[in-house]
């Protein structure tokens, strides 16, 4: 006999289904604007180069920001939180405990897989301060930093109960996130332009992320019977 709440879910699924998808068509649009912009050399690309004579100036502290883009340095910092999610979920007896951490590494994998060719197809040249070469767009460290801390927070938050704590880890995922996209302009590494496009990449893999975190929640919240029958 079918639940009660089967005729809601329903009518608010195709209601629900919009707004989930307005929000990476927006950050498409806008991904697929800057593109245009990069490889047409139009208006924007003009003024990403002004943009960034103002703010290039190398130093010490703008590439140890850089370097927090890093494969070296995220990539751990994510395991960590995906090994003690897949923990945790195990432990409380979820049925897909697996799911959101497979969610976050599957994200991760993607970067390279939508990166790699942008840049080879781009073909946009460096600032002043690299050496001559191509392929700078879009940036890749700013994508594994966004997917990389983003996916973690996604992954801790609904661990913690403390709202400070939430609070805490969320500033502490946008400090490093701008940090690093600070740092990778600053430094030179990338044109601001570039930065923005991995925003935009790494935006929408996060939204699929929470999509997933979101429907694991609600399965394991309708009262999904635990595999344990007795006391813990």
């Amino acid at each position: 006999m079918p639940s009660p709440a089967a005729p809601a879910r329903r009518v608010l699924g195709p209601l629900l289904l919009g707004p989930l998808l307005l929000g990476p068509l927006l950050l498409g649009a806008v991904f697929a604007l800057i593109t245009w912009q990069v490889v047409a050399d139009g208006p924007l690309v003009r003024a990403d180069a002004w943009l960034s004579r103002v703010l290039v100036h190398p130093d010490r502290p703008s590439e140890l920001l850089s370097d927090l883009g890093n494969v070296q340095v995220a990539v751990p910092v994510l395991l960590i939180a995906l090994g003690y999610a897949a923990l945790r979920g195990r432990a409380s007896g979820l049925d897909r405990w697996w799911l959101p951490p497979a969610a976050g590494a599957a994200a991760l994998a993607l970067v390279p897989v939508l990166v790699v060719p942008l840049k080879a197809w781009t073909g946009r040249p460096g600032t002043p301060a690299v050496p001559p070469a191509v392929g700078y767009y879009p940036s890749g460290h700013t994508a594994t930093a966004l997917v990389a801390y983003g996916t973690a927070t996604l992954l801790l938050l609904p661990l913690l109960r403390a709202p400070a704590a939430r609070r805490v880890l969320v500033l502490l995922c946008a400090a490093l996130v701008l940090g690093v996209s600070f740092g990778l302009v600053r430094r030179g590494y990338h044109w601001p332009l570039d930065v923005a496009a991995s925003w935009c990449l790494g935006a929408v893999l996060l939204m699929g992320v929470s999509a997933v975190l979101s429907g694991s929640t609600r399965r394991s919240s309708a009262g999904t019977p635990s595999s344990r029958t007795g006391p813990s």
